[in-house]
Formats: C-alpha cells, sequence, structure tokens
C-alpha cells in the first residue's frame, strides 16, 4: 500500500461512483494501472463494497437511539444467540461488544418514539436482558462514513 493507493481510497470513499477514468486522472495514474490498483484493494478485502449512503430524512428514519444493554449471561452461546436476535432487526444498523460497564451497544434508527417502543418489544421479547437504556440523540453534529486514512501504514519507499 503506498501514497496512491491512499490516494485512490480517499476519492472513493467521498463518491464510489466515481468512473475509474476520473479517479486515475486525480491520482496521475493512467486508467489500467489505476484500476488493477483499485482491484487489488477490493479483493485485499480494504475496500469491502460500495454502497450509496441515503439521507435519513427522505427514508423516514430521522431518530437516532444508542442502546446500551448489560446482561447477566456472559457465554459464548448467548453472545451468539444475541448475534442472531440482533441481525433480524433491519432498525439496528450499528452493534458493538463492549468494555466497562455496558457489555453491548447498539445504534438504531427509527422515525420515531413509537417505532422504537414497538422495536424494543420485539427485541425483549427474543432474548433476556439484564439492563436496557435508551439514549435519544438531539441532533447529528457530524456523521461521515470515511475512515480517517492518515494512520494508513504506507510501504517502506512511501509510493509516489
Amino acid at each position: 500500500m503506498d501514497r496512491l493507493d491512499r490516494k485512490i481510497l480517499r476519492l472513493l470513499q467521498e463518491d464510489s461512483t466515481l468512473a475509474v477514468a476520473d479517479v486515475a486522472k486525480k491520482v496521475g495514474l493512467s486508467t489500467t494501472p489505476c484500476w488493477r490498483r483499485i482491484q487489488k484493494l477490493e479483493e485485499e478485502g480494504v475496500i469491502q463494497r460500495r454502497v450509496a449512503v441515503l439521507d435519513p430524512a427522505k427514508v423516514n428514519t430521522r431518530v437516532n437511539v444508542f442502546v446500551s444493554i448489560r446482561t447477566s449471561t456472559h457465554s459464548i452461546e448467548w453472545l451468539k444467540r444475541f448475534s442472531e436476535v440482533i441481525q433480524e432487526f433491519p432498525e439496528v444498523v450499528e452493534f458493538y461488544r463492549m468494555s466497562g460497564d455496558v457489555d453491548y451497544l447498539l445504534r438504531v434508527v427509527v422515525p420515531d418514539i413509537a417505532a422504537f417502543d414497538a422495536f424494543y418489544k420485539r427485541m425483549i421479547g427474543k432474548i433476556e436482558i439484564r439492563d436496557v437504556s435508551s439514549t435519544f440523540a438531539m441532533e447529528q453534529i457530524k456523521y461521515t462514513t470515511q475512515l480517517p486514512l492518515d494512520y494508513l501504514v504506507l510501504d517502506k519507499d512511501g509510493g509516489a
């Protein structure tokens, strides 16, 4: 991985619909070598997939709820079952196992409090949880899907 790969990744994170020729031009390569680099980044799993980022208001999912979950059961079996249950809910857009006081953290997107209440009831109906605490976001101040690339370890020569 070198500076050209980092430039390509930066551009694709901003707009994954860019034509390879446009990416190549912006990073100073011809089309074929640029295309090969993108293919390699995909094959290596650096680029996992290309997606469209939607406007939450236009798809009626304006409410972000951060759900902190604590459980009394700390076993692989329970975690596997809990993970399977959470996969059933499209409202859960992020799911983390945590350290500290909270065992799991979910980010749930819904149109309103009533929809969250329905989600909550369906979730607790499927698996036993010791404690659930929900926090509603009042305002989204920053949101991005772009990962910082300044920490990317480059090859020793650093590339172009």
